[in-house]
């Protein structure tokens, strides 16, 4: 029986298949969005939830109170909280610690040839005890044993050593030799810990100061993960946490909590983290994003299955006169419905398979189509079913529930309802479409507005590279001060280089240095401690990023500024200090001297932040990083000639630098990525209904073919029968445009919060989106009409 539902489904699809083949395109390409939307939902709500024990393994949490209205929150904890917990808390069953290298790259010496390496994390000798790495060769022992030792993921020794192999081969780090003792298989899409690159923390403290520096209960510099009994209390373990942390630092402002594992990812409080982590709003939005998606590929099918019923009406009313059962009658529809959907299927996983790459590169992620991919496969599973529900259950109801007699006498098949469900239908792909062009728009924007808002400093033509603080280690602050002046010098003797700042921080646009408690001036309530972002700059500086002042002066050469200080607007308004402000005493960092400027706001973060208390402060014997002005269209040579200094100071060094605008657009990639993703699924949402607009346009100019004759020969032009046509679908869009329209300014604008600095939502965004989905939607109406428009009529109204 089933052999034959399929043969006839088959036969059935062959017949009509202009319509089976618009049903698999629709559903292909829904099926495909879905499955990718899918999988990178599923990998977000599945961190680290594949490590042994993950569910007792938590991480120290330290929320600061700044003052009374403020508090910092930190993933990072001191060094020595962990030993003690490990020494006097007997709930306590494991201990580990990571530091990963955020501020620069960690360059690799191999052979000779530097490769910066971003990837990379100091971890203690029980790292892999608690995150069960798969060792691909070697093993962890050697690395504990050994405090210059280094394990390599997969795809990185690879990279380094070809077909080597890497085990016993040596990495130079700095002036240290590091020995490769293991290799682990690359960290999976859903592991918070993607580092490519391991070395002993032991390695850090081989040098006595900075080991002396990491063990002091001031410095919060590891993350630290507590592996607990089963059943432990957390509350009391907090407790305990806290009172070996106030019995070893004298300020009390310090609170400290746990957070699980498994809710590192969505955690979303902190100041600043050395691991990505996610957005659960944003995961939400993909999910009904997806599901949607779905939902319209398959409005498609039921849209085409119900509008073509009156067509089998005859034949399922013969089927019922000799004997057929409703039930077998749904099994045939149902068969129908599943033969599409493999076919679907089929192209759904060709799809998958030549677009997987794009969106690995695109996410940021490691997924693949493999035997042992078993997730993956479970998705493309449970898409198919879901799909084949979707598309069996009304239109196998339907059309099964034809009345026989009904049929021979000429009676409607189709109760006014079913054609009232199908333009309802059209209108909810459509509202769809609409909210998703909408959102385009407003992302383009937004997007649009970061670029082209004045930042309140120039950032064009700079380049910047870093002097690291190792070439620097043994020498007195005077030779320091020569050689810096040097390069200053030479760099400035060049002519691709028209300015030269030596800086403390080489990004005006990712400011993350602030610090609180440091800064006092006349009239500062004593419960008063803001967060002040402190720039150390030379009295070239401006020079180069050209910030508009409101009052006062930038630092002038010489010791005579070397105390005083700069401050922004806001510092200004949260210090609340009076006019004039230029001469008014204030305390930075233990420097007492007095305010000798005020420069507008300008962004020094994301626009997702608010700008800030900003300081400016001069300090060259810190400041290790140069900024350049490069003369237009000299970017090259630039690069070329600063790179030759460099090899005169510091051979054997690795060179690396970069430009403003690159880092301005690092900045905003996820909102870059969040544009393209919406881009390509409002894409593919109007492909979609589009292609059942087709095909419900086809059948209509079909069902209507003798009434089209009839209007030719009685003189109708083909724009008038074009328009008779396009009205109905034309109407159903345009109330797709007023139901999408609250929808999407609600959501957009939730999406727009994100930002501390942003556009409103316009009016004339939705008449847009309407305009441009009543243009497509005419645009895939008018083919079929023109063509029903040209025929000869003589042909329709012969036809019986």
């Amino acid at each position: 029986m089933l052999k034959n539902h399929f043969k006839t489904a088959w036969r059935n699809f062959w017949k009509h298949r202009a319509t089976g083949f618009i049903n698999i395109a629709g559903l292909s390409v829904g099926m495909a969005a879905a499955v990718f939307i899918f999988i990178w939902v599923q990998n977000e709500y599945n961190f680290d939830k594949d490590v042994p024990y993950g569910e007792n393994i938590y991480r120290v949490k330290d929320y600061l109170a700044i003052d009374k209205t403020s508090t910092w929150i930190w993933e990072s904890s001191p060094y020595m909280l962990g030993e003690e917990a490990k020494k006097q808390m007997p709930e306590v069953e494991g201990l580990t610690r990571l530091q990963a290298v955020n501020y620069a790259p960690l360059q690799l010496n191999i052979r000779g040839e530097f490769f910066p390496e971003t990837a990379a994390a100091y971890v203690d000798n029980d790292w892999f005890d608690m995150f069960k790495s798969k060792f691909i060769s070697g093993n962890a022992i050697a690395f504990k044993q050994n405090p210059h030792s280094i394990i390599l993921s997969a795809s990185k020794a690879k990279k380094y050593f070809a077909n080597e192999d890497a085990i016993g081969k040596t990495i130079r780090i700095d002036s240290n030799e590091y020995q490769v003792q293991a290799v682990v298989k690359d960290a999976p899409a859903n592991s918070s810990f993607k580092y490519d690159v391991f070395i002993p923390i032991a390695a850090r403290h081989t040098d006595i100061k900075q080991k002396e520096n990491e063990m002091q209960w001031g410095n919060f510099y590891y993350l630290t993960f507590l592996k607990l009994k089963t059943g432990t209390d957390l509350k009391s373990t907090s407790t305990k946490l806290q009172s070996i942390l106030d019995k070893h630092r004298d300020q009390k402002n310090l609170k400290i909590g746990l957070i699980k594992l498994a809710d590192i990812h969505f955690e979303n409080d902190l100041q600043n983290s050395s691991i990505i982590h996610g957005d659960k709003k944003v995961v939400m939005i993909f999910v009904i994003l997806g599901i949607l998606l779905l939902v319209i590929a398959c409005i498609n099918y039921v849209n085409l299955t119900t509008a073509r019923a009156s067509l089998r009406a005859k034949e399922v009313s013969i089927k019922k006169i000799v004997g057929a059962g409703r039930g077998n009658l749904f099994a045939q529809f149902t068969a129908e419905s599943a033969l599409i959907s493999f076919f679907a299927l089929a192209l759904t996983i060709f799809i998958i398979a030549t677009l997987m790459p794009a969106f690995n590169s695109f996410t940021e992620r490691n997924f693949s189509l493999s035997e042992d991919s078993g997730y993956l496969w479970l998705i493309m599973i449970g898409t198919l079913l879901v799909t084949i529900i979707l598309n069996s259950v009304y239109p196998a109801l339907l059309l099964s529930s034809f009345k026989p007699l009904n049929t021979f006498r000429g009676a409607s098949v189709l109760k006014m309802n079913d054609a009232t469900l199908r333009k309802g239908l059209v209108v909810l792909q459509f509202t769809f479409s609409i909210f998703l062009i909408v959102g385009v728009i407003t992302i383009y924007r937004q997007l649009a507005f970061i670029r082209s808002q004045n930042p309140g400093y120039n950032r064009s033509q700079l380049m910047s590279f870093n002097v690291p603080w190792e070439a620097f280690d043994k020498l007195d602050d005077n030779a320091k001060g020569a050689i810096k002046a040097t390069i200053k010098q030479s760099l400035l003797q060049q002519p691709p280089i028209q300015a030269v700042s030596l800086i403390g921080v080489s990004s005006i646009q990712n400011n993350e240095n602030y610090s609180s408690g440091g800064a006092d001036w006349d009239g500062r309530a004593k419960d008063f401690a803001p967060a002040v972002s402190y720039f150390t700059v030379d009295a070239d500086y401006n020079k180069l990023v050209k910030l508009q002042f409101i009052t006062g002066r930038w630092f002038t050469e010489g010791k005579s500024d070397e105390r005083n200080c700069i401050l922004n607007e806001t510092a200004v308004k949260e210090f609340n200090l009076h006019k004039p402000y230029v001469g008014q005493r204030f305390v930075s960092n233990g420097d007492t001297g007095v305010v000798i400027g005020v420069v507008k706001d300008f962004n020094y973060r994301s626009m997702h932040d608010k700008i800030g208390a900003v300081a400016f402060k001069p300090n060259n014997s810190y400041n290790t990083n140069y900024l350049i002005k490069v003369a237009p269209n000299k970017q090259a040579q630039a690069v070329k000639a600063a790179e030759a200094i460099w090899k005169q100071n510091f051979p054997g060094e690795p060179f690396t630098y970069n430009f403003l605008d690159q880092e301005f657009d690092k900045i905003y990639r996820n909102d870059a990525r969040s544009s393209g993703l919406m881009s390509v699924f409002a894409l593919v949402a109007v492909v979609i209904s589009c292609l059942g607009l087709f095909g419900l346009a086809a059948f209509t100019a079909e069902q209507r073919g003798k009434e089209i004759g009839i209007r030719k020969v009685l003189g109708a032009t083909v724009t008038g029968i074009v328009s008779l046509i396009s009205v109905d679908f034309i109407v159903l869009v345009i109330i797709a445009l007023v139901i999408a329209s609250p929808l999407a300014w609600w959501l957009m604008n939730m999406w727009l919060q994100n930002f501390a600095y942003r556009i409103e939502m316009q009016w004339w965004i939705f008449l847009l989106a309407g305009v441009i989905a009543v243009l497509i939607a005419f645009a895939t109406i008018s083919f079929q009409a023109i063509k029903a428009a040209v025929a000869n009529p003589v042909k329709s109204l012969r036809s019986e």
